[in-house]
């Protein structure tokens, strides 16, 4: 196979994923979002690896490009980006309690925490999830795969069902990207 192939095939594989979304579960994440901000609560989320990554790079698209120059702005910090906590607890405690613990900190009844989670299985991201749903939280999972125990934990999911942890990766990013449009972001 030539590469033009491998891109051919690659991006024919995404169009069919993106085609088969759930488009009320994304039209119900980017409410959330919308009340969350019009309430002034705060959003958590995070994620290990290339989630991380796209959980980073979301809460980027919402502080700024959903929030920059408006009156209701977006409360949203990403737990995987606290380098400093993060080692910490994972040295000191252990890595599955390094999301738990931060939310300790901040977690507010009625604000919303978002775990990312490729295979629906991390025991970090589920035990956040617990702890968050304890103390009334809105709860959201972005998974893969089947959908795990994330999919079944959570009050809320975005769900791309397919096998490939790349293309769950792409779905979950494009709809940090639809939620930032949804909401008013720019176009730089």
């Amino acid at each position: 196979m030539t590469h033009v192939e491998t891109v051919s095939d690659y991006l024919a594989g995404l169009v069919r994923v993106l085609e088969n979304l759930d488009r009320g579960q994304i039209a119900n994440f980017i409410a959330l979002v919308e009340r969350a901000r019009d309430e002034k609560r705060q959003i958590f989320i995070f994620g290990n690896g290339g989630s991380g990554a796209n959980a980073s790079h979301i809460t980027g698209d919402l502080v700024k490009g959903a929030s920059y120059k408006r009156d209701k702005r977006i409360k949203m910090m990403c737990l995987n980006d606290n380098d400093a906590a993060v080692l910490a607890y994972a040295n000191d405690v252990g890595y599955d309690d390094v999301f738990v613990e931060q939310l300790k900190n901040f977690l507010n009844a009625g604000d919303v925490v978002i775990g990312i989670s490729g295979s629906g299985n991390s025991v970090n991201i589920l035990r956040a999830m617990d702890y968050a749903n304890a103390q009334g939280a809105e709860t959201v999972g972005f998974c893969g795969y089947p959908g795990g125990k994330l999919e079944t934990v959570v009050k809320h999911v975005v769900h791309a069902n397919i096998k490939d942890m790349q293309f769950a990766e792409d779905v979950h990013l494009i709809v940090g990207h639809v939620t930032m449009k949804a909401l008013g972001g720019a176009c730089y």
